[in-house]
């Protein structure tokens, strides 16, 4: 490609393009030729494509997930065609990216139902007016084997192996099947179909993007260019957000349960997740920061987050009544929605009632709870493990965040 245009000549529009992209992202490669598509690209007025391809391996997504999925709504915003591709011929091989064994593969039926619910979800950060939805199967399956054979002859075994991955399995002797070599290429062969400018993925997806850079070369095409975008840490601040860590928030969780839960995170990770789950300008971010720094709480930075990730995946509304839940249980009132439950027995000892209630493991555990002055019946807490309930209803408490009302009949 011809040398890219200096930056001090790009317009206005596109130095804004290329600040979007580059925010919160881990590597443009190669960002040249992505300056070059956006002037062409602004020159004839033809959106540029832009690709992210999901296998549908699980039914939900948490807002983990949603760091590509906000920056393909940053770019689609920009005026760019964007393309949400499944891969439910990808779901078949089952993709190595990071593993240390074979990856099982799905079921036609688990990817379709999977395809479904992701496609939903994806919607809640996506225009979906203005997504185009693909499913590589489209391609995949009348490439037949011959076609197969030709696309497995324009990549090398010695650079497959050059892949940590297979690479890191190789030397330790784990067994590589034959079919997961042709993962990485049938997703860069997605590129090809598509003629895909840019595609999106996480960090762990390098080598795959690539291989559609090298592919759309091999046949004739301006190759794209590959965005990466960091993996977002959990709530721990530590470890990536992972169901399997706990450390994750769904999106189709509860907005009180969503809110909480971004009021958890500490003051450092919230502006890591700022950076890359806020649709506020970077200019907002840092001035709010700024303000933070000169003495204003980090709570107020921290709730404006929480509601706007909860507005995002409910509403507006949701996000306000979410706040004004969080605030009565954090000042002891009792939250709008708690769960409701009519046990018979009465009269009834508060150990027992725990234990029915599902707030407390054991009746053992239940007077541990009392003795710790963390149960509360109506708001006063309860001192006495002897105590019994006659019949009506009350609000039972364990802690800061259980409540159950309970109406106990005889």
């Amino acid at each position: 490609m011809t040398p890219s245009p200096s930056p001090a000549v790009l317009s206005q529009r596109v130095q804004e393009a290329l600040a979007v992209t580059l925010r919160g992202c881990e590597e443009l490669i190669p960002e040249a030729d992505w300056v070059k598509k956006l002037v062409k690209s602004e020159a004839t007025g033809v959106p540029l494509r832009i690709k992210l391809g999901l296998d549908p391996t699980a039914p939900d997504i948490h807002i983990g997930h949603t760091v590509v999925l906000n920056k393909m709504r940053q770019l689609q915003d920009l005026g760019h065609q964007v393309i949400f591709l499944i891969g439910d011929f990808t779901s078949l091989i089952g993709d190595p990216s990071g593993r240390n064994s074979t990856r099982p593969p799905l079921t036609p039926e688990q990817i379709k139902l999977n395809a479904e619910t992701y496609y939903k979800q994806a919607s809640l950060v996506l225009d979906p007016s203005k997504t185009e939805i693909r499913y590589n199967s489209e391609w995949s399956l009348p490439l037949g084997s011959m076609g197969m054979i030709q696309l497995a002859a324009k990549y090398t075994v010695a650079r497959m192996m050059e892949r940590n991955d297979f690479h890191d399995r190789f030397k330790a002797g784990t067994p590589i099947s034959v079919h997961e070599f042709l993962y990485p290429l049938m997703q860069g062969y997605d590129s090809v179909a598509l003629k895909s400018d840019l595609e999106l993925g996480g960090t762990d997806q390098k080598f795959n993007l690539l291989m559609g850079r090298h592919l759309q070369a091999e046949y004739g095409q301006e190759p794209q260019c590959i965005l990466t975008m960091p993996l977002l840490e959990g709530l721990d601040g530590v470890d990536k957000m992972s169901k399997s860590k706990n450390n994750y928030i769904g999106i189709t969780e509860a907005p009180n349960t969503m809110f909480a839960k971004v009021l958890s995170i500490s003051d450092v990770l919230m502006w890591r997740w700022y950076t890359l789950l806020s649709f506020k300008s970077m200019a907002d971010i840092a001035a709010l920061k700024k303000e933070v720094e000169g003495g204003r709480n980090p709570k107020d930075a921290k709730v404006m987050l929480a509601k706007e990730i909860t507005a995002r995946f409910h509403s507006a509304a949701a996000a306000e009544a979410a706040e004004q839940d969080f605030i009565n249980r954090s000042q002891g009132g009792i939250p709008d929605d708690i769960p409701e439950l009519t046990l018979s027995g009465a009269p009834m000892g508060i150990g027992a009632l725990l234990k029915a209630a599902g707030l407390a493991p054991s009746t053992t555990e239940a007077g541990r709870l009392i003795d710790g002055g963390g149960v509360r019946v109506d708001g006063a807490v309860v001192s006495d493990k002897g105590l019994k309930l006659g019949g009506g209803t009350v609000v039972v408490q364990v802690g800061k965040r259980k409540f159950v009302r309970v109406t106990l009949v005889a």
